[in-house]
């Protein structure tokens, strides 16, 4: 019988019910007295005896911790607790991004860029700690359709660029992420950059944009092939009927550049591309899903512009 935790406090945590549940950690919706909603992630009665998924578990709270920034959900608390090991998360509204798509179909080329600047906003904190995500997908990401405000979770398998082989929680020759959002260079179990990230980003567009994947492997050993062995399918090619702008494709296609040299140089500079690309060449129907100046590319404008009015 699955543990139930419905009722304890935890370090000030009122867990009030379950919300989620994974391989390794069931997620509670809770109540703190200074910070309101949280939510509260457990891990596994099973999985407490085992070192490495305690170690594991304690070092995505710890990258989750370094990196703050508006769409990454804000990382609170975490450790060991009466033989309880806890993460205390901010409380995202919304649902998962994959779950959104699922019930709407494809997103608005404007809608889709705007959501792809948060995130990359989101990962240049995270690449700024020297942080490589390795498991984006619409999955780990809470949308709010009310705002159009995402936030990115769950640093499972994120690792920190810094640390040595020995320090390494995954077995050399072993790939970690989801095949459908995983860089083809993951697939030997070799270290990652950014350049990963940047290339998972770009799948994450392609999905958004055509409601399918890259690649049309249907099992996990026709994936792997497809990935070590093929290019993705155009953009433009992706949907029958379904045609974007060539430039949209074109920064699309080069994120997911099997040679990591042939992406772009950062996930800003995809976001930049794309947001340029989308801008560009939007139907009044796009144009009204999200403001022009939405997202990260419109900050950095805002930016630039008051500097140029101080300077005047």
């Amino acid at each position: 019988m699955a543990e139930n935790l419905t009722g304890r406090t935890i370090a000030g945590y009122r867990l009030l019910n379950r919300v989620g549940e994974g391989g390794t950690a069931t997620v509670y919706r809770a109540e703190h007295a200074e910070r309101g909603t949280c939510a509260v992630k457990i891990l596994k009665e099973r999985m407490r005896k085992d070192p490495t998924a305690v170690k594991r578990f304690l070092r995505e709270a710890g990258y989750g911790s370094r990196v703050c920034h508006e769409a990454v959900v804000r990382t609170y608390d975490y450790g060991e607790l009466d033989s309880l090991y806890f993460l205390a998360l901010e409380w995202a509204d919304g649902e998962p991004l994959s779950d959104f798509v699922h019930r709407t179909g494809r997103l608005a080329p404007r809608l889709t860029a705007h959501i792809i600047s948060q995130l990359a906003g989101g990962m240049v904190a995270a690449h700024a700690e020297g942080i490589i995500h390795r498991d984006l997908k619409p999955d780990n990401i809470i949308y709010d359709p009310k705002t159009t405000a995402v936030k990115l979770l769950d640093f499972g398998i994120a690792r920190d660029a810094e640390l040595d082989d020995a320090e390494r929680l995954t077995r050399t020759g072993f790939f970690v992420g989801t095949l459908n959002y995983v860089a083809p260079e993951a697939l030997s179990g070799a270290l990652v950059d950014e350049a990963a990230d940047t290339y998972s980003l770009g799948t994450i567009a392609y999905y958004l944009l055509t409601g399918v994947h890259p690649f049309p492997g249907r099992t996990p050993r026709e994936l792997f092939q497809q990935l070590l062995t093929q290019d993705p399918i155009p953009l433009n090619s992706a949907v029958t009927g379904l045609r974007f702008p060539s430039a949209v494709e074109a920064a699309i296609m080069r994120a997911l550049s099997r040679d990591p040299t042939g992406r772009h140089e950062s996930v800003l500079a995809f976001a930049q591309d794309l947001a340029g690309a989308v801008s560009g060449a939007t139907s009044p129907g796009d144009a009204a899903a999200v403001p022009p100046d939405a997202g990260l590319l419109g900050r950095m404008k805002s930016l630039f512009k008051g500097r140029k009015d101080t300077e005047a």
